[in-house]
């Protein structure tokens, strides 16, 4: 019987062996999808919120299964700069509706051709990487991480 998955769990055993379950961004951003572990383990997802990396969805006496969301191609912008200079690149990336995320050193923003042309016309340096691109995701030094989660919309 294929298990179906509502929610991650609260708390997790954290000595169990994991057995991860890699899960691309966009399918993590539904709440409806199958998946299947590395142990070839089937599972059903039909999720009240989405799922994150590192998020525990299930657990046996000898494991625990384990979200792994794998990186992907985004630019990364140096917070280096003037905040409110950060303001504007944040308002002007979010101005062409693409997705956005803070870390306390760096912004984030997926690797497409309207990024890298805007932050061209816009003479912000960038650098091309790969990284686990969790948008909506707001950090600020050692204050709490603010995730705007699936219920922020335009």
């Amino acid at each position: 019987m294929l298990p179906l998955i509502h929610a991650p769990l609260a708390p997790p055993e954290p000595t169990l062996p994991v057995i991860t379950l890699r899960v691309e961004r966009l399918t993590l951003a539904k709440r409806l999808w199958r998946g299947t572990a590395e142990d070839g383990t089937e599972f059903g997802f039909e999720l009240t919120a989405p799922l994150k990396d590192g998020d525990t969805f299930w657990q046996t006496p000898t494991a625990r299964y384990v979200i792994q969301q794998p990186p992907e191609p985004v630019v990364e912008i140096s917070l280096a700069i003037a905040a409110s200079a950060a303001a504007g690149i944040g308002w002007a990336i979010g101005n062409l509706h693409l997705e956005l995320a803070a870390e306390p050193t760096r912004l984030l923003a997926p690797d497409e051709p309207a990024v890298r042309q805007l932050l061209d016309r816009l003479k912000v340096p960038f650098v091309q990487t790969t990284a686990v691109f969790r948008p909506g995701r707001f950090v600020r030094g050692n204050q709490p991480t603010h995730d705007l989660g699936p219920s922020h919309r335009h």
